[in-house]
């Protein structure tokens, strides 16, 4: 069974930065992209970014060039750079992993959320 564990939320000051990491366990299959979701309250889950395994990046206008996605494949694991927080970045960010299992099938993986809140 896949696992996906997240850290690296906290609590920071607005300009300040954090390093969110997902680590894939189990018996993880070699997943098509990974990325990374937020959910503020009351607002719904938004991407914030995303990384395909041919290594193509897609980034919320709200986070570009403050935010960045990479990932370790060694390790399976992705992580989401982030600078230059404001307020708005407050939200609990969810890790996702996709398996593409034929051309009209994806399975998602996702993980239990971490908090990150910016004050101001």
């Amino acid at each position: 069974q896949v696992q996906l564990v997240e850290s690296g939320g906290g609590l920071v000051q607005a300009g300040g930065s954090l390093r969110l990491s997902c680590a894939a366990s189990g018996n993880s299959p070699s997943f098509n992209a990974m990325a990374w979701h937020r959910q503020a309250p009351g607002k719904q889950r938004e991407l914030v970014a995303s990384l395909t395994s041919r290594g193509i990046t897609n980034y919320a206008d709200s986070v570009k060039g403050r935010f960045t996605i990479s990932r370790d494949n060694a390790k399976n694991t992705v992580y989401l750079q982030m600078n230059s927080l404001n307020p708005e970045d407050t939200a609990v960010y969810y890790c996702n992993a996709v398996q593409f299992v034929s051309i009209a099938r994806r399975v998602d993986y996702w993980g239990q959320g971490t908090q990150v809140t910016v004050s101001s």
